[in-house]
């Protein structure tokens, strides 16, 4: 009989985690300055983040960051997590090709977030912060910062999008279960919130508006830093445990993936399954082909622009290299709410630019299809974000059966969706719709770019 899981021991749990930016062979432009336009130092920073994070954020030498004791104390909790071979899915698709997922649904929040909470949280309470703030979409950040931020002491409070604070009301009880403060964003607690809802009473929110809005508390209350999911090369740094248990059953399983695929908001679980598989394509020993799978209604990667742009709406944060819609993107209401993000981290934007990944956009009731024929095969019911990864992969798999091979195809599965039902009450009494965003929209916010970079 094949095994259908692969199971690591406490004792595999990575003791470090793997920085790309030390292997890629072009290094990812600087972030900026928003004032002064010039390059950030780690100590530019400081102000903002944990001062460990801040150095994390811009180390491009060092390949390797060993991961704290007390971090992974924290990480056994749940890790290390299954590598799953999807054989139902492979029968109900009638594919030769090998479709594998690293199944991170497994934590206690039911997401990868916890990976990077628990390691920023750690530092924010080594360093002596009592108080840190944060943005959250679909509200699984959310929910792993709450659960890290009460292990160690600290005091939370949560801008979530408006649009999903009211669509997924669970996740919104599962921070305040943990002791954070949750709030609809925009609110009238910040000059950024109060300045949106002025301008537009209705607007139902965005990741950038949070972040802008969570990052304004931070900079304006005593002792507290900012903390945030995703996008930011130390995030992606913490989530490549994730790569680096699933180089390793991959092992077990006498396979290497052909194709890795990540759903992708603002880059931590593509960027935690990829990276260290990436790595090898480096040194020349693979040819692994790396893919993101973004929403048709949030499409940066696959019809944003290569600019420098800020990670937030009101301006507050440094200018990063990024693709982006612009920092003015409305996203449409989708279910997907933590893909909805108007820019790419900028070392997968780097990556991106030099056409070492690939990037698909996927439309929403395509993503619920291949979330319903995962459910009935898998029998997990995944997250509409992680969806998005799924049903690239029912694409590369339709595709091999074309061409009569046999590829094997890895993903990531970031998170289950059983606080998510009300968005699958949506597909299955068909009012589900897809959005495209029209091309004048985009161009009309990617035009004004030229002027933020003078």
């Amino acid at each position: 009989m094949e095994s259908k899981k692969f199971i690591l021991q406490e004792k595999d749990i990575p003791t470090a985690w793997y920085n790309v930016m030390a292997g890629m062979p072009v290094k990812p432009r600087p972030m900026l300055d928003p004032v002064t336009k010039k390059p950030l130092t780690a100590e530019d920073l400081f102000p903002l983040f944990s001062e460990e994070a801040a150095r994390q954020e811009l180390n491009v030498t060092d390949e390797w960051i060993e991961i704290p004791d007390e971090v992974r104390e924290m990480y056994r909790i749940w890790r290390p997590t299954p590598l799953v071979r999807a054989a139902g899915l492979e029968k109900a698709l009638g594919t030769k090709a090998h479709i594998y997922f690293k199944n991170e649904s497994v934590s206690p929040v039911g997401s990868h977030k916890l990976n990077s909470a628990i390691a920023q949280a750690y530092y924010c309470k080594k360093q002596g912060v009592t108080n840190i703030t944060t943005e959250t979409g679909a509200g699984q950040w959310g929910a792993a910062l709450s659960m890290a931020a009460k292990h160690f002491g600290l005091e939370l409070a949560v801008y979530m999008v408006k649009v999903s604070y009211h669509q997924k009301p669970y996740r919104r009880s599962i921070m305040q279960t943990y002791g954070a403060e949750v709030i609809a964003s925009p609110s009238m607690s910040t000059k950024a919130g109060r300045k949106i809802i002025t301008e537009n009473p209705n607007y139902q929110g965005s990741l950038g508006t949070a972040i802008s809005e969570a990052v304004e508390l931070a900079m304006s209350t005593p002792n507290c830093k900012y903390v945030l999911g995703s996008v930011l090369n130390h995030v992606a740094l913490h989530q490549t445990v994730i790569g680096l248990e699933a180089e390793k059953q991959m092992q077990m399983a006498g396979e290497y993936p052909d194709v890795v695929i990540g759903c992708f908001g603002g880059g931590s679980n593509f960027s935690g399954i990829c990276f260290p598989f990436m790595r090898h394509n480096f040194a020349g020993d693979t040819d692994t082909r790396f893919i993101a799978a973004e929403p048709a209604s949030c499409p940066k990667l696959t019809r944003g622009v290569f600019e420098y742009d800020f990670g937030d709406e009101a301006g507050y944060t440094p200018m990063i290299p990024m693709y982006t819609l612009g920092h003015n993107f409305a996203p449409a209401n989708t279910h997907a709410g933590g893909l909805r993000y108007h820019g790419a981290g900028s070392v997968v934007s780097q990556l991106r630019e030099e056409g070492r990944i690939d990037a698909v956009d996927i439309p929403q009731v395509e993503t619920f299809q291949a979330a319903t024929l995962f459910a009935r095969a898998e029998g997990i019911i995944p997250a509409p974000e992680s969806s998005h990864a799924i049903a690239a992969a029912i694409r590369e798999a339709k595709k091999a059966n074309e061409q009569g091979t046999a590829p094997v195809i890895l993903f990531n599965l970031s998170g289950h969706g059983l606080i998510d039902m009300a968005a699958y009450d949506s597909y299955f009494a068909g009012d589900m719709q897809n959005y495209d965003v029209p091309q004048p929209e985009i161009d009309k916010n990617t035009d004004q770019l030229e002027n933020i970079i003078r």
